[in-house]
């Protein structure tokens, strides 16, 4: 049979249900790409699927009959257990889905004035001793620890930062993430690194956030006013304002290539 009779024999079998069959394809597929945007699971999908193509390819290659016959039969245990692993995730989209919220808003890389707002505010802050813990997020979502905080999606000013993290102030010992221009959640609970080195839990957990995520976390210690910079798992000590200034520019600005570099 050639190219040409394939084509024929598909069109003759085409009817107006097909449409709504392939719109109701292309939904659902839509709508857990949705699901997992924004948080760490995303990473462990791409992996899964990965696996899934190599294994089917492998038996249909080798013609390997018990993991052909596995891949048959294995149809119950995803159902099973694609609610569990993934269980965070649906969480999340049914509450946007009731709340009526579940289209992306497009995604805006920091503004300069954004960065130097963040660097103001954080100097600020290190004068006074008073902790913070302000988060810049980069390529990887954060919905999952901003789901541990309080939504805010206020617009970036120092007077909100410096409320904040106010001694006194209910959201003051979580951190802060900031997406684009907008301070996304407030009082977030970070992952704490195993690597303590000597510094206390605000480090600790912005070193934990630093490594399971490109994000960049600025960091105010509350006992010697010194600020920190933790990405890729390391944290630097900042010296003045000239210097956070540039690195935050440098890693916001290499994120941003990054993210528009073509797959």
């Amino acid at each position: 049979m050639g190219l040409f009779d394939i084509f024929r024999d598909a069109a003759d079998r085409f009817q107006p249900a097909s449409i709504l069959e392939i719109l109701a394809i292309a939904l659902i597929i839509y709508a857990i790409l949705l699901l997992l945007k924004g948080s760490v699971a995303m990473a462990l999908f791409r992996g899964v699927v990965i696996v899934a193509i190599g294994v089917v390819i492998l038996a249909q290659v080798l013609e390997l009959r018990v993991l052909q016959f596995i891949l048959r039969n294995s149809l119950p245990a995803l159902i099973v257990a694609i609610p569990v692993i993934f269980q965070p995730e649906i969480r999340r989209f049914l509450e946007r889905l009731g709340r009526g919220g579940i289209w992306p808003r497009i995604g805006r890389f920091l503004h300069l004035e954004t960065i130097d707002t963040v660097a103001e505010t954080a100097l600020a802050l290190a004068q006074r001793r008073h902790g913070a813990i302000i988060v810049l997020e980069c390529g990887t979502g954060l919905e999952d620890y901003a789901d541990t905080g309080i939504r805010l999606e206020a617009q970036v000013s120092r007077p909100l930062l410096e409320a904040i993290f106010y001694p006194s102030g209910p959201l003051h010992d979580g951190a802060i993430i900031i997406r684009g221009d907008k301070v996304v959640a407030a009082g977030c609970t970070l992952p704490l690194s195993q690597r303590s080195q000597g510094r206390g839990l605000r480090h600790r957990a912005a070193l934990g956030l630093s490594e399971v995520t490109d994000a960049v976390c600025i960091v105010v210690s509350e006992e010697t006013g010194e600020v920190s910079v933790a990405t890729n798992g390391r944290m630097m000590t900042i010296a003045d304002d000239m210097q956070l200034r540039a690195i935050l520019r440098s890693l916001m600005a290499r994120s941003t290539t990054r993210a528009q570099a073509p797959a």
